[in-house]
């Protein structure tokens, strides 16, 4: 049975989670983007510059497609549709690896930077790279840095026009870079009733403090016992699957070091790489990952509203 709850100033409908059966999964993420469109870098590369500068991603996927199936895990790939126009060849050998190909936009443009008209526009022809690229039906959409707020729910009528099924945009903490501190930790359907599907990312209640969960630069700084212990403490106390994402920049030890960038976002973008795989394949062994549509499909198109 689904339940009501406010957002900031609107009220959604939380999903009926006991219709998702693999409550002990894990939702295993990957948001595809060069190593130059990360948002710790925003202030150093202008956009005009991105052509000029060092391709990666080939050479990522290169490395995170053989660690997934040594990992035994098909996951969920939000693939910008920047990267699809020049590597289409690229999706396509995700797509056909077994992976769910989702939208991150269409060159990470933050969602509170773009009016909606803007918006529909950049995800349409995104969503379209990726199809025409994968052969597969685009399903999923994540926001380019987590900035699916309160003040940018005009994003889900344009998701649902689109034909989007669920977001997974939302992060329910909030940090100095994102996050959406009110939103709820399960899965729910925004206001409007459009029939989109948000899946929050993963964050875990501690006494006093709410703790990002989900992986990135956290999973990467900290002993990987706490980040395990985190993400089955949050799957514990929502009775749900949790959601992790990563990047395939992660495991790139060889990107560029961007010495113009400030210390803090050096730290941020630098820490832990040399250790992530193991970090990963741990993960594999620890819990049951598997793609987002594979855990939520029972939620999907309004069901457990």
């Amino acid at each position: 049975m689904a339940s009501n709850k406010p957002i900031g100033k609107t009220e959604v409908a939380i999903a009926d989670i006991s219709l998702v059966k693999q409550s002990s999964s894990l939702a295993f993420t990957v948001d595809l983007e060069e190593w130059f469109q990360v948002g710790a870098f925003e202030n150093v590369f202008d956009r005009g510059e991105w052509q000029s500068l060092e391709s990666r991603v080939e050479i990522q996927i290169s490395l995170i497609l053989p660690l997934l199936a040594e990992m035994g895990v098909k996951a969920t790939f939000f693939c910008l549709g920047w990267v699809a126009e020049r590597f289409p060849k690229l999706i396509l050998e995700i797509a056909e690896a077994g992976h769910e190909i989702g939208c991150h936009g269409m060159d990470h443009r933050r969602l509170f930077t773009m009016s909606q008209s803007d918006f529909a526009n950049d995800v349409r022809q995104a969503k379209r790279l990726l199809e025409d690229a994968s052969g597969k039906k685009v399903q999923g959409y994540r926001a380019p840095s987590f900035s699916l707020t309160s003040t940018t729910q005009w994003v889900y009528p344009e998701l649902a026009v689109t034909g989007f099924s669920y977001s997974s945009s939302v992060y329910p903490v909030q940090t100095d870079h994102y996050g959406s501190k009110n939103a709820p930790r399960t899965p729910y359907f925004p206001a409007g009733n459009h029939g989109v599907l948000e899946i929050p990312l993963t964050v875990c209640d501690v006494p006093f403090k709410r703790l990002p969960a989900s992986g990135g630069g956290y999973f990467r700084l900290m002993p990987y016992m706490l980040g395990r212990y985190l993400l089955q403490k949050a799957s514990n106390q929502t009775s749900g699957p949790s959601v992790f994402y990563m990047h395939p920049w992660e495991v790139d030890t060889g990107q560029p070091y961007v010495k113009e960038a400030s210390r803090l976002s050096r730290f941020r973008h630098y820490v832990g790489q040399k250790a992530l795989p193991d970090k990963l394949r741990a993960l594999g062994r620890d819990f049951d990952c598997q793609r987002m549509d594979k855990i939520y499909a029972p939620l999907f198109s309004g069901k457990g509203a």
